[in-house]
């Protein structure tokens, strides 16, 4: 373990707004409670000393600075309403930030929403190909790219189903196969597994261990579920109550790929005690 450490708007989908770097002024300086290792310059990701208060003046975030390197597959955890998804808004470009910077490649970056975002209209195939086509990706090349995708995530033989037609599962595969297709290396993860029962996400997380391997981008996921945060991840961050900083920072030992069976191993479940001890801690 090491310590200190679609909207449903078609111009709102997975692709974000193209910018390397967000920058505000007046970085604050860091609070000596969440001093955090600054970042390094060959990071996928980068938050350096980010806060957000919105208009209202709610304070969101204060003092967060940690990275996601090349490969990685970092899980924050923490209370409700912490500003685990105003994090992922910020480093999309959706949400600026108030001070601090953001860096990284908005060129190559995938979002997946809670909630699938799947166009009704269109099929499993069409929808797949929606930000190749935005990105002005030819018709021949784009279709090449969502059937590569669609069978990265399993769904050859729905490909003409609708929205309508799927499991909660299957349109979470498409909307990771919509992002697939301009092979991003950060994805942002919002609780996208959070509405389905639990057989489905337990698969959910089998398959998109496969897919970290297989594709090998860098990834910053958000959940509630401790067990889901140390069964994916390389590191797993803990957020406090709002105003949302960094407490804690667990490396994650087991190796890959996970079977199902390492839930209830004696030292997955002594992580996720010591990871739900930190939870409890930055939220009194």
């Amino acid at each position: 373990m090491a310590r200190a450490a679609m909207t449903q708007s078609v111009h709102m989908t997975d692709a974000v707004p193209t910018s390397a770097v967000s920058r505000v002024p007046d970085v604050e300086t860091l609070a000596p409670e969440a001093n955090q290792p600054r970042p390094t310059i060959d990071a996928a990701l980068t938050f350096d000393n980010v806060a957000k208060t919105f208009p209202d003046g709610t304070v969101a975030l204060k003092n967060v600075s940690f990275e996601v390197r090349p490969r990685e597959f970092v899980t924050v955890v923490g209370p409700s309403g912490c500003g685990k998804s105003t994090l992922l808004r910020i480093a999309s470009g959706l949400t600026d930030a108030s001070t601090g910077a953001v860096r990284v490649d908005r060129d190559s970056l995938g979002y997946v929403f809670q909630d699938p975002t799947l166009l009704q209209w269109r099929t499993v195939i069409r929808n797949v190909e929606l930000l190749a086509q935005l990105h002005g990706v030819g018709a021949k090349e784009r279709r090449r790219l969502a059937q590569d995708a669609v069978n990265l995530v399993g769904l050859n033989g729905f490909e003409e189903k609708y929205p309508k037609q799927l499991s909660g599962g299957m349109k979470m595969r498409a909307s990771l196969a919509r992002s697939l297709t301009l092979k991003p290396g950060v994805f942002l993860f919002d609780e996208p597994f959070g509405a389905l029962d639990e057989i489905t996400r337990e698969r959910m997380n089998d398959e998109l261990i496969a897919l970290f391997q297989s594709q090998g981008f860098a990834s910053l996921f958000i959940t509630h579920s401790i067990y889901e945060a140390v069964f994916l991840s390389t590191r797993v961050l803990v957020m406090s109550g709002r105003p949302g900083r960094i407490v804690d920072d667990f490396d994650v030992p087991f190796a890959y790929p996970r079977l199902p069976d390492l839930r209830f191993e004696p030292e997955f479940a002594e992580l996720t005690g010591q990871v739900s001890h930190a939870l409890r801690g930055g939220h009194s």
